[in-house]
């Protein structure tokens, strides 16, 4: 079984923002599969299904970006997994626009969102999906992230979550690195 979080922040006030990279993903993921997350549990949107033979979990925490791990933490529990079989998908400040980047483990980096959910499960040796944002430039970075797509962003990261999906995919069915290879690019 696999766990498939995407981090976000809940509410319409944020549904087009930067930092729902992690939830726009889960919404293509779901269309995808056939996979409602309308479930709520542990302060989560969750959504139960399988990608070929394989059950996945997909999760959207309730929690806002910043206490993400108050959500994921008891749904690692209750699920019993492993933190391999943990995928992550969240934007990412630090790579360039449109690139993805697939890792087995890491830092969060600038993200706390990912502070939180390294902090609350006590690890940090999961799979996580990045999808890049590029530099906020002058633009302080927590207006940045909530602030909407630019309509000449939004062609490029609709295209990057589409694929951030289909590596989640690959993940399960092929694999970490064979999605590695197909899909970390800049």
């Amino acid at each position: 079984m696999y766990i498939i979080c995407g981090l976000g922040n809940p509410g319409k006030q944020y549904e087009d923002t930067r930092h729902n990279m992690g939830f726009k993903t889960l919404d293509v993921l779901s269309s995808l599969l056939g996979i409602q997350i309308t479930k709520l549990k542990f302060k989560a949107l969750i959504g139960e299904g399988k990608i070929g033979s394989e059950k996945v979990v997909l999760v959207k925490p309730q929690t806002f970006m910043n206490l993400s791990g108050e959500s994921l933490r008891p749904i690692m529990d209750f699920y019993k997994e492993t933190p391999d079989h943990l995928i992550v998908i969240y934007d990412d400040i630090d790579i360039p626009l449109g690139a993805l980047r697939i890792r087995p483990s890491g830092s969060s980096g600038s993200h706390n969102g990912m502070k939180s959910v390294i902090y609350q499960l006590q690890y940090d040796n999961f799979i996580r999906i990045r999808v890049g944002l590029g530099d906020h430039g002058v633009i302080p970075l927590d207006k940045f992230v909530i602030s909407k797509v630019p309509s000449e962003d939004q062609k490029i990261l609709t295209e990057t979550i589409k694929e951030a999906a289909d590596a989640a995919i690959c993940i399960v069915e092929k694999g970490l690195n064979e999605a590695m290879q197909k899909h970390n690019h800049k």
